[in-house]
């Protein structure tokens, strides 16, 4: 399906950097008597652990950021800030350890055993955020959320139970959990939500949130797709349901599935380390390096093993130079892999991070590693995660530097203007990033820092 380019509008936010230093003592030899006069600066202890810091930025209108004063200012004299161009920095109450970016709305978590564990913000108009009661009622739930609001799951054991990953695409979102499996919640009107399919189900205002069954083991990954979801075992296993119109499910047919059923084709037998997907189109690692493909293919993401636009069913994708794949990332139209050298790959349709003259490629394209800061001075560095949004990417170095490129959809790039990137940028964090998520016109950053 063809995706609606949408022209992003934003203003300018500055942040601010705070500057710290060490007492300075006297050249001559001999130490002296510390004057009054003499500046004074605290350096950050060498044992002082890190503090786990949430960033946000994007499009702020619907909520997904987190941020209720740039939707309704808390002063007369602010206006509304729709567009967010900087990384902004989300103050939170646990230390979030997986965050995912929907269609307008944001889910993070923290692996706490604490009560409050899992929260939610931005567009609910589905209920993907769960019910979140209003003030005035507590039989209403608001269709937008500003600012992160806690989400109860049903666990069977609240204290015991942690979240380990979330999930979101365009109207549902997935929970997993170390002990209690998964959770779904938000739009079920193609089985996405891995439940039967209710006809004419009113979603707003929903207090379900359905827990996941039949698989053959523990689920180790989730991932959303725009109306379909797949779960990855730990035997290395692939389940999917959802939307199956473009073949992204991999059930050998273009129905809906409500349950979650086993991927075959090219992965039978298979042990698969991660799948990936966004839009229509999905992927798989396995293992021992090699990529799988199925789903939508009109951008050519998969026309290394067809020259339809759909496949319906896991094909293996021969990549040529590409080396041991050990990630994939897989936007609306655009397919970028990493390799065990921390080297990236792209193909697809749109910004691929090559310049302007490159916009569609069947072939992976090897963005250079100076790119990314790799050089005569520093030699080693390499990209340890790559994330797709639906029309840009992100790429994440052992250096804890992040860096993006594609359409700035509503200033989505967080690289300080409205303009889209051809290459790869660096974005300003104060900090190392851990992880990032990245959505249609808002991303979300993971990051460490002493300060």
């Amino acid at each position: 399906m063809a995706f609606p380019r949408v022209r992003p509008s934003c203003r300018h936010l500055a942040a601010g950097l705070r500057l710290c230093g060490y007492a300075t003592v006297s050249k001559a030899s001999g130490p002296r008597e510390k004057s009054s006069s003499d500046p004074v600066f605290q350096y950050v202890g060498r044992h002082r652990k890190p503090n786990h810091k949430v960033f946000v930025w994007g499009f702020s209108f619907t909520g997904a950021l987190g941020l209720p004063s740039f939707v309704v200012p808390d002063s007369g004299s602010k206006k509304p800030r729709k567009y967010q161009l900087t990384p902004y920095r989300l103050e939170t109450a646990a230390q979030i350890s997986s965050a995912a970016c929907g269609y307008g709305f944001t889910l993070i978590s923290s692996s706490t055993k604490d009560a409050s564990k899992l929260w939610a913000m931005g567009l609910n108009k589905d209920s993907q955020l769960g019910f979140q009661r209003t003030q005035d009622s507590r039989h209403k739930s608001y269709d937008y959320v500003l600012e992160p609001s806690p989400v109860a799951l049903p666990l069977a054991e609240p204290l015991q139970t942690r979240v380990v990953q979330v999930a979101c695409g365009r109207a549902h979102s997935l929970v997993l959990t170390d002990r209690e499996g998964v959770f779904s919640m938000g739009n079920n009107a193609y089985g996405q939500c891995g439940r039967r399919i209710v006809e004419d189900e009113v979603y707003s205002g929903s207090h379900m949130i359905h827990r996941i069954r039949g698989f053959d083991s523990s689920v180790v990954q989730v991932a959303c797709g725009q109306d379909h979801s797949l779960f990855l075992t730990e035997t290395g296993k692939v389940f999917a349901c959802g939307w199956g119109a473009d073949g992204q499910t991999g059930l050998g047919h273009h129905a809906v599935s409500s349950s979650a059923v086993e991927v075959g084709g090219d992965l039978a037998g298979v042990q698969v380390q991660q799948v990936n997907t966004y839009g229509d189109c999905s992927l798989a690692v396995s293992t021992d390096g090699q990529l799988f493909g199925w789903g939508n293919s009109e951008y050519r993401q998969l026309s290394s093993v067809t020259e339809a636009t759909q496949i319906n069913s896991p094909r293996r994708l021969p990549l040529e130079g590409c080396g041991h794949v050990v990630q994939a990332a897989c936007g609306g139209t655009q397919v970028a892999v990493l390799n065990e050298k921390g080297e990236v790959f792209v193909w697809g349709y749109g910004i691929l991070g090559k310049g302007p003259n490159l916009s569609e490629s069947s072939t992976p394209e090897k963005i250079p590693p100076s790119l990314f800061g790799r050089s005569e001075f520093n030699p080693s560095v390499a990209v340890t995660r790559i994330r797709c949004g639906l029309n840009h990417f992100a790429a994440v170095t052992d250096r804890g530097e992040l860096f993006v490129w594609g359409k700035n959809v509503r200033g989505c790039l967080g690289i300080g203007s409205r303009d889209d990137q051809y290459f790869p940028w660096r974005v300003t964090v104060p900090g190392q990033v851990v992880d990032v998520a990245c959505g249609v016109d808002h991303m979300v950053a993971l990051v460490k820092s002493l300060l």
